[in-house]
Order: structure tokens, then C-alpha cells, then sequence
């Protein structure tokens, strides 16, 4: 019903009708905030790459062939503006931008207790580690975790937005995950009571 519903937007709005795409902005600006907040911390600066990548795929929409879904490709163009934005942060020192200390983590998958007042500070710990560890990632690898395990993505839409095989997609995950886990391994063992 979704994709059905994009298809119509997105013929419409090839057809120039200005309203059609606004119906798309509408109802992915947020998810392309949440995506671009990833990888910048400045709210300003978030705001003003997700509305540049929402530009950017205004004036490229009758090139959207339909291959993936619209929010695949809108996906892939707001990350590749947000590296655009990074990359030109690093050229000018002066302007480099903070980690993202208000980025969300996935807590689903960590053994920590938060009924307690340990546990929180211990989930709080874990989260600071994890944050991190992805803002020491290579691009490629930081791009993959966060795609998969931050926005849900399968691997197929990963490896169209970061135009790879599925199988790099696998590895740089895997790579990024290990990095995780083995940062993660002392802190997760002390909270145990030293259990291994």
C-alpha cells in the first residue's frame, strides 16, 4: 500500500506537480532527520543537510527509475549528502563538528539491568562505548552499522544506497559489530561479576 502509494506520488511528481512531492517530504522528513542526525550533531546542521538531500532529490526525480523503493533512493541520497557535509567539515578544521552526543542506540540486544540505579549507569556506560566506538569507524563500515542496526535496513537496500555488493555489506557489518563487541567484552564481563 505504501510503495504503491510512492509510485503514484513520485509519477506525479516527475509530471512537475510540486504538491505530490511535498506529500513525500512530509512523510519521510523525519526518518531522514533521524538518519542524518547519525552522522551530524549540530541540529542546525542536520536540519540543513536533510532539507539539502530533499532538494537534492527534487531536482533529480525524473531520474528515479523505480528500481528500489523511493525511500531506498532518498535513503542513499541523504547519506551520501551527509558524507558530502563530513567530509567538507574535516577539509576545515575549525569547523569540525562534535561527535553526536545525543545520537540514539539500540539497547534491545544488551544484558543490562535498568531496574536498578548500577544498571543505569551501566546502560549508560555501554551506550557512551557504543557511540564511540561507530564515531571511530571507518565511513563505509559507520554508514553499513548504522543503516542496519540504527535504521533497520535490509541488506539489499544497504547495498544499493552504498553501491556494493551485499556481500561487502555482510563484511563491513560483521567488522563494525566485532568492533563493538570486543570494546564492549571487559565492561559487559565486569558487570557480571567477572563471569567469562
Amino acid at each position: 500500500m505504501s510503495d504503491r502509494s510512492d509510485r503514484n506520488l513520485v509519477r506525479r511528481a516527475k509530471a512537475g506537480e510540486t504538491g505530490a512531492f511535498d506529500a513525500l517530504v512530509e512523510k519521510y522528513q523525519h526518518r531522514i532527520l533521524n538518519l542524518v542526525g547519525r552522522y551530524i550533531a549540530n541540529r542546525t546542521a542536520r536540519q540543513d543537510v536533510a532539507q539539502e538531500a530533499f532538494i537534492k532529490a527534487w531536482r533529480n526525480i525524473k531520474t528515479f527509475r523505480g528500481d528500489s523503493q523511493f525511500y531506498t533512493w532518498l535513503f542513499r541520497i541523504a547519506v551520501n549528502t551527509a558524507m558530502n557535509h563530513l567530509a567538507a567539515a574535516r577539509r576545515r578544521p575549525e569547523h569540525t563538528l562534535p561527535p553526536n552526543e545525543d545520537g540514539e542506540v539500540s539497547m534491545d540486544n544488551m544484558q543490562v539491568d535498568l531496574d536498578t540505579p548500577q544498571g543505569e549507569v551501566e546502560a549508560e556506560e555501554v551506550a557512551g562505548i557504543v557511540n564511540e566506538v561507530i564515531a571511530e569507524l571507518s565511513e563505509d563500515l559507520r554508514v553499513a552499522i548504522t543503516l542496519r542496526e540504527l535504521e533497520g535496513m535490509s541488506y539489499e537496500q544497504i547495498a544499493y544506497i552504498m553501491k556494493c555488493p551485499i556481500g561487502t555489506v555482510r563484511s563491513r557489518i560483521f567488522r563494525a559489530r566485532e568492533a563493538i563487541d570486543e570494546r564492549l567484552r571487559p565492561v559487559l564481563d565486569d558487570s557480571s561479576g567477572g563471569l567469562k
